[in-house]
């Protein structure tokens, strides 16, 4: 277990944790690269069906750490949370600014703080913003918002960001966990993993593509998953009236996708 990033897995969620909390979780490298193996880990096991973000109370993540003893530090972890084939929550348990926003947006649902603090502050430092922050914030908040919120380097709290569309909810600070850790429950519980992980990737992706293809990658995929084992295990339920026990494998069923393989247009 490092020191700078708790990792446990239970009942098919993991729960990743930044844990400097002395620091605010100030990102380092060594956090990086410890957030980059445990989301590699969380990709390539199938017995972990959602993954959460989260953060040492009080904060979230405060940023970069600029202290001169850890190194350039950068939000392009490898992989980044979207690439990883399982849905990745942040649960914004506090402030997130710079990096640390920019970390909750890589991720495919947000749940923040009503009374935190949030920006991407780096212009107001000399630099600019990073970690895709340029490509996933608008995105999600429409370019006008997003051009106020990084060339400002304004920061805004919780209801204005679920107002924006950044976040799927705001919430007391004590409540944003729990909420993220109950709808990563029922992901796992209740989707078939593989159609979960091909939708995902297909929302990322998707914003890139033409409809024509997207119907087309629709089509493709939803006839790759009914020949899955949760294709026919779906059949099966609907047909003896029951709840199905989904057991797919996303590592082993995972169908050709990258541009290489498809011809089509990919986000690396």
């Amino acid at each position: 277990m490092s020191s700078e990033l708790h990792v446990d897995v239970s009942r098919g969620v993991a729960v990743l944790t930044l844990n400097r909390p002395a620091q605010q979780n100030a990102f380092t490298p060594t956090m990086a690269a410890e957030l980059g193996a445990a989301l590699q880990r969380c990709d390539a096991e199938d017995a972990i069906r959602a993954v959460v973000v989260t953060g040492t109370p009080p904060a979230f993540c405060a940023g970069a750490d600029l202290s001169n003893r850890v190194g350039e530090v950068s939000a392009t972890i490898d992989p980044p949370p979207w690439r990883v084939r399982k849905p990745v929550i942040a649960a914004v348990n506090g402030h997130a600014v710079g990096i640390g926003l920019a970390l909750a947006l890589q991720c495919d649902l947000r749940y923040l703080a009503r009374d935190a603090v949030y920006g991407l502050n780096q212009v107001r430092r000399g630099v600019l913003a990073d970690g895709y922050a340029h490509w996933t914030l608008p995105r999600l908040v429409g370019m006008a918002n997003a051009a106020d919120i990084m060339l400002t380097g304004r920061t805004f709290d919780g209801d204005e960001a679920k107002a924006m569309g950044l976040a799927n909810s705001s919430l007391p600070a004590g409540e944003v966990l729990p909420t993220a850790l109950a709808v990563a429950h029922d992901i796992a519980n209740g989707s078939a993993p593989l159609p979960v992980a091909l939708s995902k990737r297909l929302l990322w992706e998707g914003l890139g593509m033409s409809p024509a293809v997207v119907g087309q990658m629709e089509t493709e995929l939803n006839q790759h998953a009914s020949k899955s084992v949760d294709g026919g295990e779906a059949m099966a339920a609907f047909r003896d009236r029951r709840q199905p026990s989904w057991s797919g494998s996303v590592s082993s069923e995972w169908p050709a996708w990258d541009a290489a393989e498809r011809d089509l247009p990919s986000l690396d």
